[in-house]
């Protein structure tokens, strides 16, 4: 992989990394404004802004869990690893690094991931 190429997908994965944190901070936020308007509900709106606090939490997991892959990504970028499949060594295709610019895996590895057989 070219260093123009390795600046290109590190530009990506930083602008990734930061709409991810954007959006942890916000739902952090949203988080903390239902629990002061929750005071003055009564039982079913309680209920009802608990379950969407808790869903807008699970998306917040989901951020960092993310976040945590662009980092790696990252990291690979500095280590001279990025772009190669970490089950089979081979190149990950430019194509998916511009769709997935965090993958690990080839296109094959990952298909043979998603239906079980590759641990």
């Amino acid at each position: 992989m070219t260093h123009s190429d390795l600046n290109y997908f590190k530009k990506q994965l930083l602008e990734k990394k930061t709409e991810l944190i954007d959006v942890v901070h916000k739902t952090e936020s949203y988080g903390r404004e239902m629990d002061s308007e929750a005071e003055a509900m009564d039982m079913a709106d309680r209920a009802s802004k608990s379950y969407a606090k808790e869903f807008m939490f699970s998306l917040s997991n989901l951020e960092r869990q993310m976040i945590i892959l662009v980092e790696e990504a990252l990291d690979r970028i500095q280590e001279g690893s990025y772009g190669v499949c970490s089950h089979c060594g081979e190149t990950v295709g430019r194509r998916r690094l511009e769709a997935v610019p965090w993958a690990l895996l080839c296109v094959q590895c990952q298909e043979l991931k998603e239906s079980g057989r590759l641990a």
